[in-house]
């Protein structure tokens, strides 16, 4: 299957830019990222996709056996750079997305050059010494509700996930998000997000990081930003005056400013030289 029509994969910017991959989340698509684009294209050739099972990615590649694990999705992320012939690229992935890009980046080190972990966790279960956010029984319970009923859930946790209470149209354009994807592959893929511990994976990265963290976030506390900071060598920890799960949509100017400052850090002032190790 041609990879480009399997995940909708969409390239826009600076045609001659260095590459950046923008990966969504969990429940969302692509265009979770239209407010951070300003920041990037003038200077960044930017790709944009949806996973298998999410946006409008080619329902028929999908496969419970291949998106039960985050490999999979990893091998999606893998797929598109060498569709495209990227090497070097920079990998902005939001929320489980940056423990999917730390994956592919171990899988296909000549492909990503740097990665920016926007809200990440790589894992969300509490256990004696960190703090994920959730007990087990948290998690439990929240996938219980999903697989029962998941639209009920969508309409419940979408505005717990995006917070800013004032600003009702974030949390509804979440839940429309959520409710566009289809229940059984959503299914899979928050048992797979919402059970995933990686951990271990940390300490291998190897690449430039920036790890982009909100100042209120009921899914990702501040303890995780830390963690994960601590785990990555040599990696930039950010704080972002934001509330919230996707500060893309809640404070897209601060988060696309932070994205721009970093990439543009890898890289000469001159706005035609490549990042470090990017083909083009």
């Amino acid at each position: 299957m041609d990879t480009r029509r399997r995940n909708n994969v969409v390239v826009t910017g600076r045609a001659d830019g260095p590459t950046v991959v923008l990966a969504h989340g969990f429940g969302c698509d692509q265009n979770m990222w239209r407010l951070v684009l300003p920041a990037l294209t003038d200077r960044y050739r930017v790709v944009l996709f949806d996973y298998v099972g999410s946006g409008k990615a080619d329902p028929a590649a999908w496969s419970e056996a291949r998106y039960s694990r985050l490999e999979g999705y990893a091998q999606d992320v893998v797929d598109i750079c060498a569709e495209l012939e990227l090497e070097g690229a920079a990998f902005v992935g939001h929320s489980v997305s940056a423990m999917i890009g730390v994956l592919a980046a171990r899988s296909a080190p000549e492909r990503i050059g740097s990665l920016v972990m926007v809200a990440p966790s790589p894992r969300y279960i509490d256990e004696e010494g960190y703090r994920g956010g959730f007990t087990a029984e948290d998690i439990e319970e929240l996938l219980g509700s999903l697989e029962s009923n998941y639209l009920g859930w969508s309409g419940a946790m979408a505005p717990v996930i995006m917070g800013n209470p004032e600003r009702p149209e974030l949390g509804e354009e979440l839940t429309t998000s959520f409710c566009a994807t289809d229940p059984e592959m959503a299914r899979v893929f928050a048992r797979t997000t919402f059970l995933s511990d990686s951990r271990p994976e940390l300490k291998d990265v190897t690449v430039p990081t920036l790890v982009l963290e909100c100042l209120r976030d009921a899914i990702a506390p501040r303890e995780v930003g830390a963690y994960v900071h601590d785990a990555v060598p040599g990696s930039k920890l950010v704080t972002l005056d934001a509330t919230g799960h996707c500060p893309q949509l809640s404070a897209p100017q601060e988060t696309g400013a932070e994205i721009r400052a970093f990439l543009d850090g890898l890289r000469p002032a001159d706005t035609g030289s490549p990042l470090p190790g990017d083909s083009r």
